[in-house]
């Protein structure tokens, strides 16, 4: 938990000021019980009504700072808590921004949801106790012990020998349940992702009707975050009532030993009637001590987990050097040097030795089988990846020495997935470029061919869109995420497996209109369709991550079998000789 307590220096007046308040509002709460006790020996005893209500205005007035000091601490507490949360959620969010998609697809995204939201809670209520009771709780406790001392020190020996024994049980109780709330937390995960996969995937469960299967599938680890959550409870519900047992035996103790004194003369009333208040006190504050503890457990466990997250450096390193004077114009717009890749260290590599030399302005095809490599070979390109061995040059200048953010702007990207965000389609095109007019996002469209559907919508380009585009088809989504790459006209635009759910007249008006858009473009295709790419300028075959051939559709029928079998598997004999 120290190395997130940099997150609180904005705060350090409200850091000060709420623990300050708090302290004088226990000092307050301290002196009553002397006060009771001169009112009890000098007021009561004495019959002295006006020294009784001269005490009793003294203890309302402190009764009143102490109240008014309990409410500025309350608020600054509030404040620091909430404003702590919030620098962390934001660092958190910016920190996993800076990561790769090996970095998130590690750590799992119902995981870092979880680490964002109920971990960050937990510490702010953390934060909160931390200014509002863990001085005031144990300054009680040590504070009641001392003014019990001063009282009669022998009463309170019985007070300091109960000390070790509630040392003990807190021991017990922090030894026993912080792993579990560790594991508790992972369990959360879990379910965090059992949720997310059948909440996307519901129309797959039920087109399957696998539902009772995903129920049981929930079902069971719900159980077994229930199993773990109750025995965690059942630990820290031994807190409360072992702390109240010692500390009501030490009571007993107490008052029995009290009534030899009081019958000796040695103690008077108002003393035994003030020792017995500070004993309340001092259980009081330990409840409030016991219950600390459980949420600085909890905490502690989610410290942990948002730590683990802050700790993960990169793997994509950033580099911030100008380079924009030194790329050469007359060099290749992408070239492949002997690249090779794989997803993990202990895996096969998905490509081997790729080398190939792609020019500026060329329309660029990439074929072959399922899992052969072709959206790894475009998503190492901006850099989504780094290469396990070689180099990937772009305008002559290896992508490892661009700012990476430099780089993404040379390239607009059109994802095999269509994503869209909540909002108007209007500002979902305008992602691409945010500074765009009206006549710059329908002409995206109209590259796109997305304003012919666009158009017929009652509000148009203002029309709404729902969360992930469900109120759009899958031809729709996907034109609308091809205008969003191409408003910014990019350098290089990728378009990976993007016209899938388009008809075939829609696909070749696509590539036309880009290819009238796009005279310095440069355009690289991931296709299924031997037609989509079939008149690229080159089309590269891949095959388990290997290149089976590099050339024109003409070339490749004459000298690469792969390609000739995809071909004749989808066109007439005439259709692809012709």
């Amino acid at each position: 938990m120290l190395n997130l307590i940099v997150f609180l220096k904005p705060y350090k007046k409200e850091c000060i000021i709420g623990p300050v308040c708090k302290l004088i509002e226990a000092i307050l709460e301290l002196l009553l019980p002397t006060i009771t006790a001169l009112i009890i020996n000098n007021g009561v005893d004495a019959q002295n009504a006006p020294y009784v209500l001269k005490m009793g205005g003294l203890m309302l007035l402190m009764a009143t700072l102490g109240f008014c000091s309990s409410m500025t601490c309350q608020y600054y507490a509030a404040r620091v808590s909430q404003g702590f949360g919030t620098t962390l959620r934001n660092n958190i969010f910016k920190h996993i921004s800076s990561l790769s998609y090996a970095d998130i697809d590690k750590l799992g995204t119902s995981s870092l949801t979880n680490r964002i939201t109920n971990d960050v809670n937990q510490l702010q209520l953390a934060v909160a106790m931390l200014i509002r009771l863990v001085i005031r709780a144990p300054f009680i406790c040590i504070g009641a012990i001392i003014m019990a001392m001063i009282m009669d020190f022998k009463l309170s020996l019985i007070l300091l020998a109960s000390t070790p024994v509630f040392g003990l049980i807190l021991y017990f109780v922090i030894n026993k349940s912080s792993p579990l709330y560790r594991k508790y937390q992972q369990k959360l995960d879990k379910i965090a992702s059992l949720l997310r996969e059948n909440l996307s995937g519901v129309r797959v469960i039920r087109a399957f009707s696998k539902i009772k299967n995903e129920k049981q599938r929930f079902y069971t680890a719900n159980d077994d975050l229930t199993d773990t959550a109750v025995h965690v409870g059942k630990i820290s519900a031994l807190l409360n009532p072992m702390t109240t047992f010692v500390m009501n035996a030490a009571i007993i103790v107490i008052l029995w030993s009290a009534g030899f004194h009081i019958n000796s003369g040695r103690i008077s009333h108002g003393v035994i009637i003030a020792f017995v208040n500070y004993i309340s006190q001092i259980l009081l504050s330990l409840i409030v001590v016991s219950n600390l503890v459980i949420i600085f457990t909890k905490a502690s466990a989610s410290a942990a987990r948002i730590n683990e997250v802050l700790e993960v450096v990169p793997s994509i390193a950033d580099n911030s050097k100008c380079i924009e004077n030194i790329i050469d114009s007359t060099a290749p717009k992408i070239e492949f040097k002997n690249v090779s890749f794989g997803y993990s260290t202990t895996l096969d590599t998905v490509l081997n030795d790729i080398s190939i030399i792609i020019g500026k302005g060329e329309t660029i095809g990439l074929l072959g089988s399922t899992g052969s490599g072709k959206s790894t070979f475009v998503n190492l390109i901006p850099r989504f990846y780094d290469v396990t061995k070689g180099s990937i040059l772009v305008d002559g200048i290896n992508i490892k020495d661009y700012d990476i953010h430099k780089l993404r702007e040379k390239i607009g990207i059109v994802p095999q997935k269509a994503l869209l965000f909540t909002g108007t389609i209007a500002e979902n095109i305008c992602w691409g470029k945010q500074d765009d007019s009206d006549n710059d996002i329908k002409e995206a469209a109209k590259i796109a061919q997305a304003d012919e559907f666009i158009s017929k919508l009652p509000n148009g380009y203002n029309t709404q869109v729902s969360r992930g585009g469900l109120n759009f088809s899958g031809g729709q989504k996907q034109r609308l995420t091809i205008a969003r790459a191409v408003i910014s006209k990019p350098d290089i635009l990728i378009l990976d497996d993007s016209s899938s759910a388009l008809d075939f007249a829609t696909d070749a008006s696509l590539r036309k209109a880009i290819k009238q858009c796009s005279t310095n473009m440069t355009v690289l295709i991931v296709s299924q369709r031997v037609n989509t790419i079939k008149h690229a300028d080159k089309i590269i075959v891949l095959d388990d991550g290997h290149i089976a051939g590099i050339g024109t559709h003409n070339e490749l029928m004459e000298s690469c079998k792969i390609y000739k079998d995809i071909c004749l598997s989808q066109l007439s004999s005439e259709e692809a000789f012709s």
